[in-house]
């Protein structure tokens, strides 16, 4: 190799650097400048004489063959038939994150839209993989709406206000009292529930939550301030919430 300043003489020292030249930028560059065009850049007859008599450049390149970029599987939007208020299920999303720690499992979460009508379905069941939303009824605290007008007011984690709260919970799991029976028990992760446990909100059964009721009343009854769901739901409910998954109430 040459040094600064130093000189080789002839067409030999010439062809040497440039072929040396050629080599290092095959190196720099390498694939991305030979897929750009460089492979099939005309060669100056200097360094084509000088890979006759050493290697020949289809030897000396390697060899490119295109590559298929694997398939990336697009999750499914969620809740594509739009039940659920976009606003509503971004803060969800943003309380499934925040709150990780309380609730690990992330196939699936609860949204109770406390702004609709009690007879109307506003418990949604999200499958975060599929995409998809099952809806339900559910009951809201007679304190939160002391005139039973069919729409929760008010919210409190008060005890003993037998009202609704809201926020982000954690289901902990299928229980059972002597009151209600079988039950999912909940514990309130947000400062606006974090005495649910303390309260007893649990989501249960009863019967002022069934279709009878509502066919007859027009509305659902009223809770002590637990999410209440219709009978028949209830069991298919307390299997899929089972323990570590996020329940989120707003309005």
């Amino acid at each position: 190799m040459t040094k600064p300043g130093e000189k080789l003489g002839g067409v030999k020292a010439e062809m040497w650097i440039k072929g040396d030249a050629i080599s290092r930028r095959s190196m720099i560059l390498g694939g991305s400048a030979l897929l750009g065009g460089c492979a099939s850049t005309a060669l100056p007859d200097t360094v084509s004489s000088f890979a006759e008599t050493s290697v020949p450049l289809s030897e000396a390149l390697p060899v490119l063959r295109p590559q298929l970029l694997p398939t990336v599987a697009l999750a499914p939007p969620l809740d594509p038939q739009g039940r659920v208020r976009p606003d509503l299920m971004q803060r969800a999303m943003a309380a499934l994150d925040s709150h990780y720690r309380r609730v690990p499992l992330r196939d699936r979460m609860y949204i109770v839209d406390f702004r609709r009508f009690s007879g109307d379905e506003r418990l949604f069941e999200v499958d975060l993989y599929a995409g998809h939303v099952v809806a339900f009824r559910t009951s809201h605290g007679r304190g939160s709406d002391p005139r039973h007008s069919g729409y929760a007011q008010a919210f409190s984690n008060r005890p003993n206000s037998h009202m609704s709260c809201v926020g982000a919970f954690a289901t902990s799991g299928a229980g059972w009292g002597p009151q209600h029976g079988p039950n999912v028990l909940l514990d309130g992760l947000d400062a606006s529930n974090d005495r649910a446990r303390d309260r007893a909100i649990i989501v249960h059964g009863a019967d002022y939550a069934d279709p009878e009721f509502l066919a007859r009343e027009g509305k659902l009854g009223r809770s002590f301030g637990c999410f209440t769901t219709a009978r028949n739901d209830l069991p298919w409910l307390r299997q899929r919430m089972g323990q570590g998954r996020l329940l989120f109430a707003f309005t």
